[in-house]
């Protein structure tokens, strides 16, 4: 390969499309961004979605994210990125989100019109619905019932697919639209993920799934590698021909992460003068990229700090739990990502940061200042000689299963768990600074244990995301969840898309190493000793916290009983209001 080759990786998110271009060094060499609400205002978003809250409906519309791509390469192509020297193209999608194409798609995406832009052509006319279910979406709870209740309940569920059934999850998604919009789902011919909606984009083909993204829908039998034929049975409604519809409509699943799935359409060849030898491989979702972009290591967890908080560790156990996800990993036959989620990440800290400013401004150049005086001014677990705990929830959470709220409580470690009754309790809105990354990181500590080693404890935790970038919230993980070599951020913000562009390098430049003998297939070169090989740990990440502190580590693990049994109080009782 020369050296002038570039690989692209794009990040198709909430709230944004990004896309980053790399040499074959690793190294960066252009970035660039679209914001969804600023730079396609005409569709009325407010962060990157619609919400419904009478249904507890979130959503965004398809054909904004088609715009929002064509302004991107329009970005690209006015920074002189040199289109034809791309070789390989991936990507993440933001997960659990579907696209429900019409009959007439596969002939529009064949032909599309090079002096035209891509939303014009498709707008109206590819798409039997045109709203994407968000992952914030909250409204399949009697889909979500059903599928648990007709499989045999949630450890059985997550036994299979690798996730107990969720309300943003594409199995229910689907399920609803068929009950919701049964006119609309008749007229469905295909169903793509996020993820593979943006590679149909750029094949001018539907594409099929991902092997790792396919594992956030509640229909894919993980340990067999393939469809659930009695989840798609409940999903699809009716008898055998119903069944077989569905598994039409969403078509194959790509087992190898670096398969090279098609050149890029000639609309892009000859549009933005690609070249006809780029080779589009597998898109993956939004989080199985975040565990692309950097080598990891046994024991080794990502935390992103970004719209959502998200923990990932690789593993090559499969075990499950109601109170995880576990993945196929995106890249690696054999290995699997285990994945906390929580919808309650940056909107939980952005609140009460907001409500800290109303009481002690912050300065002008920092809006997190005061919150973070606020994080260092309290010891941990707010006090010397009692726990402090908190749990803040604005919107509906994932894990635990639980309404919005807020929860104030202490454990004097005599009494058990009292609610905070006022002042002289508990500092609001101050105190709130510290707890509330407390609690997000004993929820983390609490559920991602059984993934690591027998004490629990990470060798190294990397930070990637917006958040990662305040020192204070680093602090804090580092002290929760004690990483014996500390905390690492990651020197650059589009975690996904970097991923992405490394799992699009790897797929162009991976060589064979071998046979399998039974098959007589060939065996290529592993992502993890590939990128390994040219990791430049000097340069790709930064030491922001010691981790492990001696008797801090100790003391939150001591208070996990005391936390899981306030998030059962949250969950089984009314929400406790400020």
């Amino acid at each position: 390969m020369g050296s002038d080759d570039l690989f692209l990786g794009f990040d198709l998110s909430t709230q944004q499309i990004k896309v980053i271009a790399i040499n074959n060094k690793l190294e960066p060499i252009l970035e660039a961004n679209v914001e969804f609400d600023v730079d396609t205002a005409e569709y009325g978003t407010k962060k990157g979605v619609f919400t419904n809250h009478a249904l507890n409906e979130v959503y965004a519309p398809v054909a904004m994210w088609i715009k929002a791509f064509d302004i991107l390469l329009g970005k690209l192509q006015k920074a002189g990125l040199k289109f034809a020297n791309v070789k390989g193209i991936s990507g993440a999608g933001q997960q659990h989100g579907s696209v429900y194409w019409t009959k007439e798609a596969t002939s529009l995406l064949a032909n599309l019109d090079p002096s035209q832009p891509l939303e014009p052509q498709l707008k109206g006319k590819a798409f039997s619905h045109e709203m994407s279910p968000n992952w914030q979406d909250h409204s399949t709870v009697k889909e979500c019932e059903e599928i648990e209740s007709k499989v045999g309940g949630p450890d059985k569920l997550a036994e299979i697919t690798g996730s107990k059934s969720h309300h943003r999850f594409t199995g229910p998604q689907i399920l609803r639209v068929r009950h919701r919009h049964p006119e609309e789902y008749e007229n469905t011919d295909r169903i793509s993920l996020v993820s593979s909606f943006l590679a149909s984009l750029m094949l001018g083909a539907i594409a099929p799934l991902d092997v790792s993204d396919v594992c956030g829908m509640n229909l894919w039998d993980i340990p067999n590698e393939k469809w659930d034929d009695e989840i798609v049975q409940i999903v699809a409604g009716g008898g055998e021909a119903e069944k077989k519809e569905l598994l039409r409509k969403l078509g194959d699943v790509e087992p190898d992460g670096g398969k090279h799935i098609g050149p890029i359409s000639d609309y892009f060849v000859k549009r933005y003068g690609f070249s006809k030898d780029c080779v589009i491989t597998p898109i993956t979702g939004d989080n199985p990229a975040t565990i692309l972009a950097l080598p990891l290591r046994p024991l080794d967890v990502i935390v992103s700090l970004g719209t959502s908080t998200t923990l990932l560790v690789s593993t090559p156990v499969y075990k499950t739990s109601p109170s995880y996800h576990m993945f196929s990993h995106p890249t690696s036959k054999g290995l699997y990502m285990g994945m906390l989620c929580y919808c309650n990440g940056a909107l939980a800290r952005e609140k009460i940061r907001d409500e800290i400013n109303k009481v002690k401004p912050a300065s002008a150049e920092d809006p997190w200042s005061s919150f973070n005086d606020a994080v260092t001014a309290y010891p941990p677990l707010g006090s010397e000689s009692e726990d402090k705990l908190g749990i803040y929830f604005p919107l509906p959470e994932i894990v635990p299963d639980c309404q919005a709220g807020t929860w104030r409580y202490i454990d004097n470690h005599k009494d058990g768990l009292k609610p905070a009754s006022g002042p002289s309790d508990w500092d609001t809105p101050l105190a709130d600074a510290r707890a509330i990354l407390e609690s997000q990181n004993l929820s983390m500590r609490l559920r991602a244990g059984p993934l690591l080693s027998e004490l629990g404890q990470p060798r190294r935790v990397y930070v990637v995301g917006g958040g990662s970038k305040n020192a204070a919230i680093c602090q804090v993980t580092g002290e929760v969840l004690g990483p014996s070599e500390g905390v690492y951020r990651l020197e650059l913000s589009n975690a996904c898309a970097l991923g992405s562009a490394y799992k699009a390098l790897w797929s162009i430049e991976r060589t064979v190493v071998g046979k399998d003998e039974s098959t007589g297939a060939e065996i290529y070169e592993s992502f993890e000793d590939f990128l390994g090989e040219r990791w430049d740990e000097s340069t790709m990440i930064n030491k922001v916290d010691v981790g492990y502190r001696k008797g801090v580590w100790e003391r939150y693990g001591a208070a996990l009983k005391a936390f899981e049994e306030l998030e059962q109080i949250a969950v089984s009782s009314p929400p406790q209001e400020e």
